[in-house]
């Protein structure tokens, strides 16, 4: 079982928001996750990003691959 922090699409056509979650590879994308670690809308820009540090580092350590757009934010908030 490998897991895999990505993103939930929710919001309606062009209001997009994404859930931050760590999920279970084989999962679709709007799957159920096995924890949801933050949210992040990309019509409010850098500051609508709110992520739980201590639950994605635990994530991190324990083996969890994060998306490529994931680890793009991720970077941003330098973590």
């Amino acid at each position: 079982m490998s897991v895999v922090l990505r993103m939930k699409l929710f919001g309606t056509k062009k209001k997009p928001f994404y859930r931050i979650c760590a999920m279970t590879k084989s999962k679709k994308r709007d799957g159920k996750a096995l924890e949801e670690l933050g949210h992040y809308d990309p019509k409010k820009g850098k500051d609508s990003i709110a992520l739980d540090r201590e639950r994605v580092e635990y994530w991190l350590k324990n083996g969890a691959t994060p998306s490529p757009t994931v680890k793009d934010i991720l970077k941003r908030l330098e973590i």
